[in-house]
């Protein structure tokens, strides 16, 4: 049997890209960019501005119902080879009845788009998913991981011809967070703020911009911590103690918990003095990364590490308040990374 093909948002783009369009998107996740993304598209490009007016609906989910949705699909086109129906918040569409006969025989000339925010189709509605699937395009849009945030703000910045070095892309992954949609906005904005001439965004630039110290941030914390320079990591924590918009306990516990539980996977590494085989073994794409799991296998046990981790996971109980009557974050802060030094 054929393994089936994994739909992915580049696999997508290009095939709009080039007007392969699929009778059916179903677009269903917890990442709004990517399904923002490939609805707006559509919006736009499907059609000429003199075809909209006529062959281009929107519905909202919580406004109608599958039925409405089903007789919107089934109308031709009037003097074009498509009419687009878009259909946002599909999630508040509860009786899919109407929706999964259409979807077993959609109609060629609609390029029907179903946007489903905030989570993902009943996965106990396995022929109402299979009954998708066969009509056209299924795609899950997932949030992003942590550690995967400095390649997409590099690889989404090299496609506007602007450089950033990783640092920078790290001190704005931990500033913003995964949350695509404002990350891109941010990324608009510094890029717009650049001189005109100028292509490269460094940590300067960051800390003008964005508000984030270059030399106090969560990056270099991590840093400090990974080399074990306890007097540098001292600097940032009480810098942070004074500065609390600066950084704080609850972004930088996610930070180091995903640090310290990819770096005892990587003490299991087939080779783990290779650079390459850590890389392979993490799932890095970028050589980058490794030197500082390399870094960390030097400077901490396996045995330290799973410590380590236990704590992680006991200032985070800490911080939300669990066995912690009155601790301040900032002292967790400082008994975290002492502990960690130490």
């Amino acid at each position: 049997m054929a393994e089936k093909k994994k739909v992915t948002f580049d696999g997508i783009m290009r095939d709009l890209e080039a007007r392969n369009f699929a009778p059916v998107y179903y677009l269903h996740g917890d990442e709004s960019y990517y399904i923002d993304k490939i609805s707006d598209y559509i919006a736009e490009h499907a059609l000429s501005p003199e075809e909209r007016d006529f062959n281009q609906t929107i519905l909202f989910g919580s406004d109608v119902n599958a039925a409405q949705v089903v007789d919107a699909a089934r109308r031709y086109p009037m003097m074009a080879q498509y009419q687009v129906v878009i259909v946002k918040e599909a999630q508040n569409i509860k009786q899919t009845d109407a929706l999964q006969k259409y979807f077993e025989k959609p109609m060629k000339s609609t390029i029907l788009v179903m946007c489903h925010k905030n989570g993902k189709i009943d996965g106990r509605k396995r022929e109402y998913v299979k009954a998708i699937e066969q009509a056209g395009i299924l795609f899950e849009s997932m949030k992003l991981k942590d550690f995967t945030l400095p390649s997409f703000i590099v690889d989404y910045l090299a496609q506007k011809k602007v450089s950033i070095d990783m640092k920078s892309a790290q001190m704005i992954a931990e500033h913003i967070g995964s949350d695509l949609s404002r990350l891109t906005s941010e990324l608009e904005k510094v890029q717009i703020s650049l001189p005109e001439g100028k292509k490269t965004i460094t940590p300067q630039v960051v800390e003008d911009q964005i508000g984030v110290s270059k030399d106090f941030n969560g990056f270099e914390l991590k840093d400090a911590i990974v080399n074990r320079n306890v007097y540098k990591a001292n600097q940032i924590i009480d810098y942070f103690d004074k500065n609390p918009k600066a950084g704080s306990l609850y972004s930088f516990l996610p930070l180091l918990f995903n640090y310290f539980q990819n770096l005892l996977i990587a003490f299991y590494a087939p080779d783990r003095n290779s650079q390459e085989s850590v890389a392979q073994w993490l799932g890095l794409k970028s050589y980058y990364f490794v030197k500082d799991y390399m870094t960390g296998m030097r400077n901490y046990t396996a045995m330290k590490v799973m410590n380590i981790i236990g704590k992680l996971r006991e200032i985070d109980a800490k911080s939300k308040g669990l066995d912690n009557p009155n601790t301040p974050p900032g002292e967790l802060m400082k008994e975290l990374v002492f502990f960690i030094l130490h």
